[in-house]
């Protein structure tokens, strides 16, 4: 799952996941994730930090705080590369973080570091 305001993030996002075998599910904010979340159960989840209406952290924390979700990785997305938003990241429970432009190797790289078998084989070979 790619939860990003931004358009064209969401789309890089989703072109190179599909061309690695991926199947990805889009939201545009947390409100939209956490509505699609429960139908699609997410294997790996790449989540902005600054969205309109429920930021990022808000996001992460809510997945986090739900059973079902509480293992499911979490990974922060933000053009912003300090100390500060990793460390908030980590406090809501994110796993990671990918600094926004991401590349197509960084992207999959971190897939293939969390994303549980078969996805993780099915989805960067």
């Amino acid at each position: 799952m790619v939860i990003d305001d931004s358009n064209t993030i969401r789309r890089s996002a989703e072109i190179f996941l599909v061309q690695a075998g991926c199947q990805v599910v889009l939201a545009e904010d947390g409100f939209d994730a956490l509505a699609k979340i429960n139908d699609h159960q997410p294997q790996i989840i790449f989540c902005d930090i600054m969205m309109p209406r429920l930021d990022g952290y808000q996001t992460c924390s809510l997945i986090k705080k739900h059973p079902r979700f509480k293992a499911t990785p979490v990974i922060m997305l933000s053009s912003k590369d300090g100390l500060f938003d990793r460390a908030r990241g980590r406090m809501v429970g994110s796993d990671q973080y990918l600094t926004k432009p991401f590349t197509k190797d960084s992207l999959l790289q971190t897939v293939a570091e969390f994303a549980l078998p078969p996805a993780a084989a099915s989805c960067v070979e």
